[in-house]
């Protein structure tokens, strides 16, 4: 349950791997741009981040770029929306000499603004790309999708963490693996909120048939869009599929240092239970403020929790294995019921032979209609 393995080609029961090859070495550590790094010391250092090389005379460097990969932040606690990108100090305004650490940073990533050139004194031994990829998430301060980082702004940011020793070569490849688990665990992300932003009651209609339930919920939807679509129809009332009404994201946070309770129990229980547990901890954690779309019209802030595991390497490709726990933050009694159902309604299905009544009441309908 809300778990997305890292597979390329989607297959029912084969292991995932990361699309491209990527660095095995110990040198080679996770770039800073969201979700296959670690924080280091300098990530909460009080010392203010240099000006950015590439930035015009008289820019602000406070202004947040446009658009920005959901990369890591350091370990601010965020439970209430950042402040207005209209409210951000003007570029003709010169920057306080006393202006803190925090107030440098993107409010929608906690981030510094990350270069897209090549400094003149950059180790790099290649030319790396410095064009983005558009992902498929939406922003809810523009009408556009959040963009990924360049490569070349993905080893910018590495060396502004002091990742001097990783090959420049290798960081197309995980820019690309880095992207590819965004787009897996925002799909994730979407599967409950099509389930549950309808409210609780539609929800367990779905939920009450477990994961099978989901998928065959997330098929019809396909289904439905792929029709109206090629029909030219707008969808009914209430199932609108518009911008306006799918879930959009409004700002990510990296907290490695802060271990989620359910990923503190599994620890201990693959100390007990070894050979049914593993004792590996997440790398990685992130937490993701979503904008849920009620049924009324009306808007809901929901955070989401990841937790990023490392599975290995597969055996057939040589390739690394991730696997990403996504679920709803406990931050509500509603938060709690939508994972208890989703859960709990899985467990319930596979335990009492949900799938095998099902074909039972088929088999008997399909004798009522032929006699």
């Amino acid at each position: 349950m809300g778990w997305f393995w890292a597979d390329p080609t989607p297959r029912p029961s084969t292991a995932a791997v990361a699309p491209h090859n990527i660095p095995t070495s110990s040198d080679a550590a996770p770039p800073p741009g969201c979700p296959m790094h670690k924080s280091d010391a300098s990530t909460s250092s009080s010392a203010p981040f240099p000006p950015l090389a590439n930035n015009p005379p008289n820019t602000d460097v406070n202004s947040p770029p446009p658009s920005s990969c959901p990369v890591k932040a350091p370990n601010h606690a965020l439970r209430s929306p950042p402040p207005s990108t209209a409210a951000t100090t003007s570029s003709s305004s010169p920057e306080p000499a006393n202006a803190s650490t925090l107030s440098k940073l993107n409010p929608l990533n906690y981030m510094p603004s990350l270069s897209n050139v090549r400094a003149a004194d950059s180790p790099q031994s290649v030319s790396l790309p410095l064009s983005r990829e558009t992902s498929s998430i939406p922003r809810t301060d523009s009408a556009s999708n959040w963009e990924y980082p360049s490569p070349q702004q993905m080893y910018n940011a590495m060396l502004r963490k002091g990742y001097t020793d990783t090959p420049a070569e290798h960081v197309e490849a995980m820019v690309a693996v880095h992207n590819f688990l965004n787009e897996g665990a925002w799909a994730e992300i979407e599967d409950w909120e099509a389930v549950f932003s309808r409210g609780l009651g539609a929800a367990w209609q779905v939920c009450s048939r477990g994961e099978e339930g989901v998928a065959s919920e997330r098929a019809r939807r396909e289904l439905v869009q792929r029709r109206r679509e090629m029909l030219g129809l707008a969808a009914p009332e209430g199932e609108d599929q518009s911008d306006g009404s799918k879930p959009k994201l409004i700002r990510f946070q990296g907290r490695p240092k802060e271990p989620t309770p359910k990923a503190r129990m599994l620890q201990v229980l693959g100390t007990v239970f070894p050979s049914n547990f593993s004792q590996e901890p997440p790398f990685d954690r992130h937490d993701w403020y979503v904008s849920r779309r009620l049924p009324d019209g009306s808007t809901r802030e929901v955070r989401y929790v990841i937790d990023y595991y490392g599975g290995g390497v597969e055996e057939e490709t040589g390739q690394p294995v991730f696997y990403l726990d996504i679920r709803p933050a406990l931050d509500s009694p509603t938060a709690a019921a939508e994972r208890a159902m989703r859960w709990g309604g899985d467990v319930w299905w596979r335990a009492s032979g949900g799938a095998a009544r099902e074909a039972f009441a088929r088999a008997k309908e399909r004798e009522r209609n032929g006699s």
